[in-house]
């Protein structure tokens, strides 16, 4: 019995020995740089092979620093909170093991888990996270067997270049920058006891997001110093937690040029929005296939190029292409600079872009385009008169024939004859596409949350080009809404398909008589701008509009926005700021029918060049029954409540985000604000819809 105990007994230790010694010398340990594993994701137009843009892993391109370049107070800070026995272990540590047993047992987190620095680094670099028996021995044979090859300095140095510290930041370098925007070997004692608490649970313990867990593991990490005789006692007693940077400022490294930076952040945000992590971005080769259609993108680059050329120094652009049946956005511009502000993404006045708007829920309405509105100037509450630009007067005219020149008199008489005259306007903005928030705008299309002014229909709210884009795709696509998106597939570098783009059916969000008919009122104002007519006899349905600079006589924003039944296009022009004037190439005021309609046609020409010739539907008529002046409102649609649009805008990194233009101060009475030059046939000027508030007015 004895030698048969003596026998299992020695099986139980010899067996174990002998296939750790087998795994001993058969694993090697390779050097650090061998280890680093570099897996770029890249985003692609949608003929997937033409790369936009590339996402390259914060540890695909850290820059490595010695050792010597880290602060021992740093060192001493990541050895308190993950492994306060690292010099004298042999690559584990049985106290660590019982210490971390023990915070299970009394449910103490902060006490750690029982992996020692060289364990974990093992684990990331070599053997992987698999919750397994296999995965652990090895781990502890690569651990053993590192520690007695390599110097501890060098552990540790690989250690602290790679060890993920959470907002994608791998190592403490970018960790560095990560969360306190500075080099490594400038961080304090405090800001480095915040890097070494976030170790354990990178995610969770971001002070952003848990400041009080993070604040509690920063305290653990500060007395596990003290216990070590790392950090004096009386110098822990006067720390304070310190401000870590928001990490909406922080981005990982990306290779992407020009306008294609933004187009990879709304990839970036949307990829969030399906459910694809930032771990599947950064550890799993992504192939991403966007919407962006090369033809399309590269006609719009050529138009923004060839047109700007000869403006001023800080004139910029946003266009925006969606397909309507579809959603899918097929070109993008907002910008030069790839981490500059995305002027496409950008809240910016209207004009009488939102003309459309009112027209739209008055056909709604039952109220057809040969409606006759007097054009005459209008009194408004409060003795505010609205004239057109330049004083005329055509008398009565139809609604569509005030649409194609733009009399603001006759739609602020439209927009009185609505139900809920400016809520109706706004309401039917939002069903066709227009975000119902923006950055710093909680809730756009409103006054302090109530209804809008009567300067709604003229374009005295802000929206973006990719929002009006979307609202001409669902009036194209014959009043059906699609989500708008840059986002078609994502698959792994192994194949795997993480996700993929259904359009489905979409949304009605206006009947089709009033989408018909609405494209029909808008049918000859391109010709009309300026002979902006698209090539080849192309049918389209456009708008444009502009926005003056207060009370200058200047115009500080120029729009038009249109559509084929195929694709369609808004555009911007103005300056860097927002807040001067944008002249045209010969120095006088610019106008909707100006740049921005000649980098439309371009941009529809060449995206379009060589397909087929669609045509709108021919409109039926508005004959919903009889009601006030002998119409009522159409049974069909009420729009509803959903917001729409793409990301939000993140934060400029050099330029300043454009504001609204302040009210003047109030003048004794109104008055006309003229363009500084006579503008082209159709468009008009500012018009001051109360004292010292002037309105846009342009075709």
């Amino acid at each position: 019995m004895l030698l048969w105990l003596l026998g299992i007994l020695a099986a139980i230790i010899l067996i174990p020995l002998g296939v750790f010694v087998v795994a001993y010398t058969t694993y090697d340990v390779p050097e650090p740089e061998e280890l680093t594993s570099k897996q770029v994701s890249s985003i692609y137009a949608s003929d997937a092979s033409t790369e936009l843009a590339r996402v390259v892993p914060p540890e695909g391109n850290r820059r490595q620093v010695p050792l010597d370049e880290v602060p021992e107070h740093l060192q001493n800070a990541v050895l308190a909170a993950e492994d306060r026995e690292f010099w004298t272990n042999r690559g584990f540590s049985l106290t660590g093991f019982g210490r971390a047993v023990i915070g299970q047992l009394t449910g103490n987190d902060s006490a750690g888990g029982g992996s020692t620095i060289t364990q974990q680094y093992v684990k990331n670099a070599l053997v992987g996270d698999e919750h397994s028996y296999v995965r652990k021995a090895r781990e502890l044979v690569y651990s053993i067997k590192m520690t007695n090859e390599w110097s501890k300095e060098d552990i540790l140095s690989a250690y602290l270049n790679t060890v993920y510290l959470g907002r994608n930041a791998y190592g403490m370098e970018a960790a560095s920058h990560a969360y306190f925007n500075k080099p490594v070997a400038e961080v304090t004692p405090e800001e480095g006891a915040v890097l070494a608490a976030t170790i354990q649970l990178p995610s969770q313990l971001d002070p952003w997001t848990n400041p009080e867990g993070a604040e509690q593991r920063w305290n653990y990490v500060l007395d596990g110093m003290v216990e070590m005789d790392a950090l004096p006692a009386e110098q822990r007693t006067g720390m304070v937690y310190p401000e870590t940077r928001d990490p909406a400022e922080y981005s990982a490294y990306t290779e992407a040029t020009g306008t294609n930076g933004m187009i990879k952040n709304h990839v970036m945000e949307e990829l969030q929005r399906v459910g694809i992590t930032e771990d599947d971005v950064t550890t799993r080769g992504l192939r991403i296939t966007t919407t962006i259609d090369m033809q399309a993108q590269n006609a719009t680059l050529n138009a923004v190029e060839t047109q700007m050329a000869g403006l001023q120094e800080d004139a910029r652009a946003a266009v925006a292409t969606v397909e309507p049946g579809t959603g899918a956005v097929r070109s993008y511009y907002g910008g030069e600079d790839a981490a500059g502000w995305d002027y496409a993404n950008a809240a910016l006045q209207t004009g009488s872009t939102f003309k459309i708007f009112g027209l739209a829920a008055a056909l709604q309405q039952g109220i057809p385009l040969s409606a006759q509105y007097d054009s005459s100037p209008v009194q408004l509450p409060g003795g505010i008169t609205v004239n057109n630009w330049d004083n005329s007067s055509a008398g009565y005219t139809t609604i569509a024939e005030a649409l194609k020149r733009s009399y603001n008199t006759s739609f602020i008489r439209l927009q009185d004859d609505l139900e809920n005259t400016t809520q109706d306007t706004a309401d039917m903005a939002h069903a066709l596409g227009v975000a119902r928030s923006l950055p710093g705008i909680p809730a756009t299309l409103t006054e302090n949350g109530g209804q809008p002014y009567e300067g709604i229909i003229l374009g005295q709210y802000q929206s973006r080009a990719i929002d009006l884009a979307t609202a001409m795709a669902t009036i194209a696509n014959r009043g059906v809404w699609h989500e708008t998106h840059f986002v078609e597939r994502v698959e792994t570098g192994t194949g795997e398909v993480l996700y993929e783009h259904q359009a489905g059916d979409g949304e009605r969000r206006v009947s089709e008589v009033v989408a018909d008919n609405l494209l029909s009122a808008m049918g000859p104002l391109a010709a009309y701008s300026n002979g902006n007519s698209l090539a080849g006899g192309r049918p389209s349905a456009a708008k444009t509009g502009t926005a003056q600079l207060g009370d200058t006589g200047n115009n500080k924003d120029a729009w038009i926005i249109g559509a084929t039944p195929q694709l369609a296009t808004a555009v911007w022009v103005g300056t860097a700021d927002n807040t001067t004037a944008i002249f045209n190439e010969w120095g006088g005021n610019m106008f909707g029918s100006g740049t921005p309609a000649r980098i439309w046609k371009s941009t529809l020409d060449g995206a379009l060049e060589g397909k087929e010739i669609e045509q709108f539907a021919s409109p039926a008529p508005i004959n919903f029954g009889t009601g006030p002046m002998g119409y009522a409102p159409a049974p069909a649609y009420t729009p509803p409540p959903v917001a729409t649009g793409p990301a939000e805008q993140p934060a400029p990194a050099e330029e300043p985000s454009p504001e609204p233009e302040p009210a003047p101060e109030p003048e004794p009475a109104p008055e006309i604000q003229l363009p500084e030059l006579p503008p082209p046939p159709g468009d008009g000027g500012g018009v001051e819809i109360a004292p010292g508030i002037v309105l846009p007015d342009l075709l």
